[in-house]
This record gives structure tokens, C-alpha cells and sequence, in this order.
């Protein structure tokens, strides 16, 4: 059945209070925020996925809080969600069925599968389109090639490892084992590992990106392209709020923010 999100409301996070400055202000829990949530729901679990990324699940129908894990930075927002889940499907991560097609960051972040179908010393060019709609493959945004094999050991073919520990044909040593990777997008028994790019902030706009590979003798693959990408960068978190002036007779309120 998957994500449920009907039938959830008022989702709040609030910082852990640790202390108190001698100046009076609140000292909180580093990284950590409290989620909590109201539901109609009272069969189900819930989940919570922060930037779309799975946070942790419910230990009963009645939990309605979540302590969970957030970002250090504060230059963008961060996106807190709360699904119910049938109880079967409790440890099932669906962050990759989650839209992250909208970037509130202001980077792109492309994931690449490790497939052992890639040669030995190939290399990973990133290109995109700076929002006309047509990639630009005459020049890479990434500022060196990126490694798809940054060690040898990592890469398993026949004989290059533990000769008849691995599937036909394939040796098996530092290679993603089964359990340990991306499950389902490997040869048997052995799940795929990925490797990612990011991108540095980008303004406002809609972008497609394009990857080529490249081996060591510097034949290139053909371009593989993603879908449209909507980046739209959240402002910056105001530190203090003061007022500058009232207006009366327009009854209107200047404030002024620091940021």
C-alpha cells in the first residue's frame, strides 16, 4: 500500500531545550528536533522522512511523536513528512518514491549507480543545461571527472579478487555483498553500490542534467539525461526581528530582520 498521507494534521517540530545562557536565552539539542503529529489513523504506523530521507518508524498505532536526526545547516529549510504505514510494511524505506524532483536547497544532488558493468578507471562527467531546456555537453560542471572506481579491490570481475567466491565469472572480495547496497539493481547475491554529485547552489530555475562515462583508453558513452529539476532556494532563517516604526494612520508595522 505504501505512504499514507491523508488523514494527518498539525505536523510540528520543536528544538529539545538543554539549557540556559546566563544571558537568558535557551541552549538547544544539537541536530535533534521533536516531530509530533495528529492522525485519525488507529491501525496504522507512521513514518517520518526528513528531505525525504527515512528518519524512523512508530513503535504502535498511538505513538504521535518522533524524536529524529536534522541537518547542521541553516541556509535552507528543512522538510519534515509525516505517512501513515500499514504495520507489515513498517521497515520498508520508500524515500526514493518521494518527490525530490523540487530542490529547496538550492543543490542538486544526482545518484549514480556502480554497476560492475562500468570498466575499470572509468570516469563520470556531469553537464546540464543552465535552464534553456537543451544540455550542454561542451562543458562539464564538475570541476574533475569523478572515479567510479576510486580503489581497484572495489571493482569485482574474474580475477581480480577472491577467485571462486563470487557469482560465474566474478570474483568475490570488497564487492557489495548481499544486504549491504541497493537492493535489487545488482547481478545475484550481490546488491549495487552508488556514488553521488552535488551540485553547487544554483539559482531559481528548472534544469536537466545529463551524465557521459568515460574509460581509461577515452572512448565516451552516450548521454544519459534526467528529468527536469525544479530548484527553488529557501531564504535564509531571520535571527532577530525587531520593529522599526507604526505607522497610525495606516496602521502598519515596519519590522526589521537580520539575517
Amino acid at each position: 500500500m505504501g505512504l499514507i498521507s491523508s488523514g494527518i494534521s498539525k505536523v510540528r517540530a520543536f528544538w529539545i531545550p538543554l539549557g540556559i545562557r546566563e544571558s537568558g536565552s535557551s541552549v538547544s539539542v544539537p541536530r535533534t528536533a521533536l516531530v509530533r503529529w495528529h492522525s485519525g489513523w488507529t491501525d496504522k504506523l507512521y513514518q517520518v522522512y526528513v528531505n525525504s530521507r527515512y528518519a524512523g518508524t512508530t513503535v504502535d498505532s498511538e505513538q504521535r511523536y518522533m524524536l529524529v536526526q536534522v541537518p547542521t545547516s541553516s541556509d535552507s529549510p528543512v522538510r519534515i513528512e509525516v505517512f501513515a504505514v500499514e504495520a507489515d510494511e513498517a521497515d520498508c524505506d520508500y524515500s526514493e518514491e518521494l518527490d525530490e524532483t523540487v530542490s529547496q536547497s538550492g543543490r542538486v544532488r544526482i545518484e549514480m549507480l556502480r554497476s560492475q558493468d562500468l570498466p575499470a578507471g572509468a570516469t563520470v562527467q556531469i553537464y546540464f543545461d543552465n535552464g534553456t531546456g537543451v544540455v550542454d555537453y561542451s562543458s562539464p560542471l564538475n570541476n574533475r571527472p569523478l572515479q567510479v572506481w576510486p580503489n581497484p579491490q572495489d571493482k569485482g570481475g574474474f580475477g581480480m579478487s577472491s577467485f571462486g567466491a563470487g557469482d560465474f565469472g566474478y570474483d568475490g572480495s570488497a564487492v557489495v555483498g548481499f544486504g549491504k547496497g541497493v537492493f535489487g539493481r545488482s547481478w545475484f547475491g550481490f546488491d549495487a553500490d552508488t556514488f553521488e554529485w552535488v551540485s553547487e547552489p544554483l539559482p531559481v530555475g528548472t534544469y536537466k542534467f545529463g551524465v557521459k562515462v568515460t574509460d581509461k583508453t577515452g572512448r565516451e558513452s552516450a548521454a544519459r539525461e534526467s528529468c527536469s529539476v525544479t530548484v527553488i532556494p529557501g531564504s535564509k532563517p531571520v535571527e532577530e526581528l525587531g520593529v522599526s516604526s507604526f505607522d497610525k494612520d495606516l496602521n502598519e508595522l515596519v519590522l526589521n530582520l537580520m539575517g
